[in-house]
């Protein structure tokens, strides 16, 4: 296992639509067992291969022990419903936080590593990790859903709350 260098925008590849998983072996194990390490190196919640420079539709969220590491291989949104508003990071974009709504619901299908596809519920935060992963998959930036921006301090106010 071993931490992967994180791709920051403005790269290309930040903005492109990622290719489909079709190859589901020990390489594909390998990565996502990288991809782990340099999320939690960074101080992630969530990482898309696109971050590591890698253009195929792979994420992991891991917010908490309680629901314990996702991996979303070519993950299709089924369902979402209700709204939420909250203050969004991204790795790829170090030191800037804002401000996005997103539904507060999602049903989603996705693969696991031994390409066995599997249907998942997730609410509230994890639900909102979950669709900002999967938005990296189709290029879609946190940036183009940013209401207003937020300082680095007064983040931390809002954790401490």
């Amino acid at each position: 296992m071993a931490v992967r260098k994180i791709v920051t925008y403005p790269a290309e590849i930040l903005e492109q639509e990622c290719e489909l998983v079709t190859t589901f072996d020990k390489k594909l194990a390998k990565l996502l067992d990288d991809m782990y390490d340099t999320m939690i190196e960074f101080d992630g919640v969530g990482l898309a291969a696109p971050q590591i420079d890698i253009k195929k539709q792979i994420a992991i969220v891991d917010i908490d022990d309680e629901h314990g590491t996702i991996e979303l291989i070519n993950p299709e949104i089924i369902e979402t419903a209700g709204e939420q508003n909250g203050p969004e990071g991204c790795l790829s974009f170090p030191g800037l936080y804002g401000e996005v709504s997103r539904p507060n619901y999602v049903k989603l299908k996705a693969k696991d590593r031994k390409g066995k596809s599997y249907v998942l519920d997730a609410e509230g935060f994890l639900a909102r990790a979950i669709l900002h992963e999967i938005d990296h998959l189709h290029g879609v930036l946190f940036t183009s859903k940013v209401s207003k921006y937020i300082e680095e301090k007064e983040l931390e106010e809002l954790n401490q709350e």
